[in-house]
């Protein structure tokens, strides 16, 4: 059998953690030192989405809209269509939640140059509860025509994220988590807009993850191992377009596959991948990620263990994968 490698690129496991919103932070500092066209707003959360840094630092292209999303991304729209590269930042129940009717219209109708960034995304939100923990953005955020929408998996890819995002011409939606989660890839990690990167071989089963639960799914790959299963393990940051090329190479060697996010899986990365299966290469396909609930206040590892979305739990569908073949 061919040898399993991992890539360079790759941490794992990992005792360095960093919230994801950091990266976001960190990049809006490197975009405004480099480009005098890029602009910030906020709904009056600088400080929690990390766009405080710079607001602090380029008070000129720094907009505090307050608690109004809608009336911010109509701003945002008007920004773009004047040249500009906004970044809207908000949590993602209020943006792309509340405001969907400006992001449809006059953003992505418009086909403005709109980056739409989401924080405080999942049950791993914690003791701020269902009202706060954004579990339907992926899928209310797919269905919009000319909309990139990508989950990165940890800050450094975050902030290679928005830096690609600025470099998009055209609307991206992207999320990041509130709490600290494992750093997985370093700056020499490849990242692009639209392509999957396997980090970890495999011929048994695939798992096909985003966001910080990618590290979930290493770590279920670990545990596989110990019992002869060698999983693939991708990282499909990018959920539209979906890089259907990497994914079926890799489901023609391992003929299963489970999806792991933190996100319903109506709609969500599980969504997307079985409408890509139904289309191109079906397969057994199960999923770990919200089954169909609203969240809850809670510590955060306790509430991904409650609702299922833990490495355990990627191992146990990786099995009914494996089961299924």
């Amino acid at each position: 059998m061919k040898p399993l490698t991992l890539s360079p690129y790759w941490m794992y496991p990992t005792v360095e953690k960093k919230p994801t919103r950091d990266g976001y932070g960190q990049a809006l500092l490197e975009l405004g030192e480099n480009n005098p066209d890029v602009v910030v707003l906020t709904a009056d959360l600088a400080e929690s989405t990390r766009a405080l840094p710079f607001g602090q630092k380029y008070p000129d292209r720094f907009v505090e809209c307050g608690v109004a999303e809608q009336n911010m991304m109509g701003v945002a729209a008007g920004l773009a269509l004047a040249g500009k590269i906004p970044f809207v930042s908000s949590y993602a129940v209020f943006s792309p939640g509340r405001n969907w009717d400006q992001l449809r219209v006059s953003v992505c109708y418009s086909k403005a140059n709109v980056k739409i960034a989401g924080a405080h995304t999942g049950v791993s939100v914690g003791p701020d509860g269902a009202t706060h923990q954004a579990l339907e953005d992926l899928a209310i955020t797919r269905a919009l025509p000319g909309l990139i929408v990508v989950a990165p998996c940890d800050a450094e890819e975050t902030r290679k994220c928005a830096l690609a995002a600025a470099a998009h011409q055209g609307p991206v939606y992207f999320r990041f988590a509130r709490e600290k989660t494992p750093v997985m890839t370093v700056k020499e990690t490849p990242f692009e807009l639209g392509k999957a990167y396997v980090c970890r071989e495999g011929y048994d089963v695939t798992l096909v993850a985003c966001g910080p639960l990618l590290h979930a799914a290493l770590m279920a790959a670990e545990k596989l191992a110990a019992r002869g299963i060698e999983a693939e393990v991708v990282n499909c940051h990018t959920l539209k377009p979906l890089d259907t090329k990497t994914l079926f190479a890799s489901f023609k060697k391992t003929r299963c596959a489970v999806t792991v996010e933190e996100h319903q899986t109506t709609g969500g990365l599980f969504g997307a991948v079985a409408e890509a299966c139904g289309r191109g290469f079906p397969i057994p396909l199960e999923s770990v990620g919200m089954p169909d609930s609203f969240g809850e206040s809670g510590d955060p590892d306790q509430l991904l263990a409650k609702f299922g979305m833990t490495q355990n739990h990627v191992v146990k569908s990786a099995l009914n994968a494996i089961k299924r073949k």
